[in-house]
């Protein structure tokens, strides 16, 4: 897939950090700090996302789904204006900030009991950004991470550069291609196949 491809720009991005720092950056397998409350995915990333879904095996693809389902339920609980298809556009981002803050202690559907990610190589970009402050040519963007406060050194790290606008204009592309409308990761894992 040419999403996936182009996602390897921040996978990139993110071990080059690594690189730079040893020893800093404390992401890792198990660590689930970032893996909290819903967040909005691009149509591309539910088409990669689906092709993650549908690699898994059959009873972990089932409890995938059902925790899917279960932050369903929360989410229309805590805004009942919405549902399917769960597109952001339909409650807005200020609505949808609102009940990502009411839920941000839910943990993502794709959580394995590991606290590793059950589709890694299939993660949204959002995932692949977070922890880092990124450097763009419009300016810093602060994706710190939830318990950064606890490592000083991590916190320290000045912004890590990345040409943003290059690949928003090449995800722009795929996105259009993909169907366009944001959702959530519990919105594509609860889906019925």
């Amino acid at each position: 897939m040419e999403y996936g491809a182009l996602l390897v720009q921040l996978d990139r991005w993110s071990a080059d950090a690594r690189a730079r720092h040893p020893g800093v950056i404390p992401c890792r397998h198990g660590c689930t700090a970032c893996c909290h409350g819903p967040f909005d995915i691009s149509a591309a990333d539910a088409a990669l996302l689906r092709q993650g879904l549908q690699a898994l095996e059959p009873d972990v693809r089932a409890g995938v789904r059902d925790r899917a389902r279960g932050l369903l339920t929360a989410m229309q609980q805590a805004a009942p204006e919405w549902g399917a298809p769960w597109h952001i556009g339909d409650i807005g981002e200020d609505r949808f900030d609102e009940l990502v803050e009411s839920l941000a202690d839910e943990p993502c559907p794709l959580l394995g009991t590991d606290g590793g990610c059950l589709v890694y190589a299939h993660r949204p970009a959002v995932c692949r950004m977070m922890g880092l402050g990124m450097r763009t040519s419009e300016g810093d963007i602060d994706n710190a991470c939830p318990i950064q406060h606890q490592f000083p050194e991590y916190a320290a790290l000045p912004p890590e550069r990345f040409d943003l606008a290059a690949f928003e204009r090449q995800e722009e592309r795929l996105i259009a291609q993909a169907g366009g409308a944001e959702t959530t990761i519990a919105a594509v894992a609860g889906e019925e196949k």
